[in-house]
C-alpha cells in the first residue's frame, strides 16, 4: 500500500474530490408523491344501443369502438352514456360479444369528461359534416338526435376491465 501511495500520491486526492462532489452534488430528496391521484375505475353496466363509430382492426396498435349505452341504474331507471373502448390486435372487440340490447355488459371504465358529445355531434362526421348512422344493436330502442342537447357522459374501458356479460331481456325503454 506504501508503494502505491508513494508513486500514485494523486489518486488519493482524486478519490477524495470524487467523494467530496458527490456529496456536495447530492440533490436533495423529493417530500412530495405524485400530485394527481391514478383515475378511478367505476363499475359500470350498460346495455349497447349503438355503435357510433368502429376503426379498422390495426396489426400493431390499439383500435377503439364508440358507444351510445344506457348505463342502467336499477331496472327500471338508466342514462344515455357514451363508451369509448379501446382494444389490442389479439383482443376481442366488444361488439364481438353480443350486439343485443338485451343483454348487460358489466365493465370498470374510467370517466373521461374531455370526450364528452352531443348525440348530434356523435353521428356528425367532423370532416365533411355529413350525417354518421349509427349502427344499432338488436332490439335497441332508436335514438331521437335532435331531441337530445346536452353531452353525454363519456367513459374509456379496455378488454382487461370487461366483467361478464348478462342476459337479462330489457323491458319496454322509454324514448331515448
Amino acid at each position: 500500500m506504501r508503494f502505491f501511495s508513494a508513486h500514485c500520491p494523486g489518486i488519493r486526492v482524486q478519490t477524495l474530490l470524487v467523494v467530496l462532489v458527490c456529496v456536495i452534488a447530492q440533490s436533495p430528496r423529493g417530500h412530495a408523491g405524485l400530485h394527481w391521484l391514478p383515475p378511478k375505475k367505476e363499475k359500470l353496466r350498460l346495455r349497447l344501443i349503438a355503435m357510433a363509430e368502429s376503426d379498422p382492426r390495426s396489426s400493431f396498435f390499439s383500435t377503439h369502438e364508440i358507444f351510445v349505452a344506457a348505463q342502467q341504474f336499477t331496472e327500471n331507471e338508466s342514462r344515455l352514456v357514451k363508451m369509448e373502448y379501446a382494444f389490442l390486435p389479439y383482443q376481442p372487440r366488444l361488439s364481438e360479444y353480443a350486439f343485443d340490447y338485451s343483454f348487460i355488459y358489466e365493465v370498470n371504465a374510467t370517466r373521461d369528461a374531455s370526450c364528452d358529445q352531443t348525440l348530434a355531434e356523435m353521428t356528425t362526421d367532423q370532416k365533411n359534416r355529413a350525417q354518421v348512422q349509427l349502427k344499432y344493436a338488436t332490439d335497441s330502442p332508436v335514438l331521437n338526435t335532435g331531441r337530445r342537447h346536452s353531452p353525454l357522459p363519456c367513459y374509456s374501458s379496455a378488454p382487461e376491465d370487461f366483467t361478464k356479460v348478462i342476459h337479462q331481456p330489457a323491458g319496454p325503454e322509454a324514448e331515448y
